[in-house]
This record gives structure tokens, C-alpha cells and sequence, in this order.
């Protein structure tokens, strides 16, 4: 296994893949938000051409931020199938992720000097978590709905579930 390595890129060196299927616009605030208070601690992904394969919405947050410089991993070793099933791959695998509600309540209860409800998790010094709350647990595997979704494409009229 090749060793990865850090290369350093400016904003506007990074191109973002025209069919990128993520709408990211939502998220910019709060990864920019992270990164202001953490750092940029998650490269993005790239190719030789400097195409982002993962982390447009890390881009559009450092934009957002005014940084001049944006951590990198030249990803060289994907065919080009293999770099459009990994940009897929990487963004639907976290979707099969859950929370685990009291360790999450356990967590929030101890972090004392950092704000998360910028982050969208519920105060704890004010509300204990509840299972039940929808706004927070709204797109997790507690309270989803398993019955698959089922999409027409808009070209060709076919169905299908993701």
C-alpha cells in the first residue's frame, strides 16, 4: 500500500466534478464551522487533475473561510470507474450509520467548552436527549423509514430503488 501523502492546493486550483449527485449547499456552514473550531483536520480527495473525487463541500467551506491553502490526497492509484464508484461509495456508506442515544447523551453531557448545538445536536445543559425527538434524530436508522423510496428517472421514465 502506497503511503498517502499531504500535498497542499489553493481554492481555486480544485475543481469540483461537474456530475457531482450531492447537494452539499446545507452542510458549508456547519463544515466550515468545524473547521474554524477544529482545523482542517480531513484532506480532500483529488485526482491528477486536481477533480475532487471526495470533500466538495470541505471546499466550498474553506472558501467560505477565506483559507488560502486546502489540505489534499492525490488519489493516483483508481481506475477511472473505481474513483466514480468510490465518490458514491464514500457518501451513501454513512448513511447506514445510526446513533447510539445514550452514549451520544453521555458525550454531549461532558463536553463543557465547545458550543454543539452549532453543530445541530441539542443542548444538554438545558434538555436531556430524547429517543423521541424527531428534529434531532430525523435522519437516523432510529427513526427512518425502511420502506425503500422509489426513483423515475427524469430521462427515461425507469424506476428504481436506491
Amino acid at each position: 500500500m502506497d503511503e498517502l501523502k499531504i500535498v497542499y492546493r489553493k481554492p481555486e486550483e480544485l475543481l469540483e466534478y461537474d456530475n457531482n449527485p450531492r447537494n452539499n449547499e446545507e452542510a458549508v456552514g456547519k463544515v466550515a464551522e468545524s473547521i474554524r473550531q477544529f482545523g482542517f483536520k480531513v484532506p480532500i480527495l483529488i485526482d491528477q487533475n486536481n477533480i475532487i473525487i471526495a470533500g466538495h463541500t470541505r471546499k466550498l467551506a474553506a472558501e467560505e473561510l477565506g483559507l488560502t491553502q486546502i489540505p489534499c490526497i492525490c488519489v493516483e492509484d483508481l481506475s477511472e470507474q473505481q474513483v466514480k464508484a468510490f465518490r458514491l461509495a464514500d457518501n451513501k456508506v454513512a448513511e447506514f450509520s445510526s446513533w447510539d442515544p445514550d452514549k451520544l447523551a453521555d458525550e454531549l453531557a461532558e463536553i463543557m467548552d465547545i458550543d454543539m448545538t452549532v453543530f445541530d445536536f441539542p443542548d444538554m445543559a438545558l434538555d436531556e436527549l430524547d429517543v423521541k425527538d424527531e428534529d434531532f434524530l430525523q435522519d437516523t436508522e432510529i427513526v427512518k423509514d425502511k420502506t425503500p423510496k422509489v426513483i423515475v428517472c427524469p430521462h427515461c421514465g425507469k424506476e428504481f430503488t436506491p
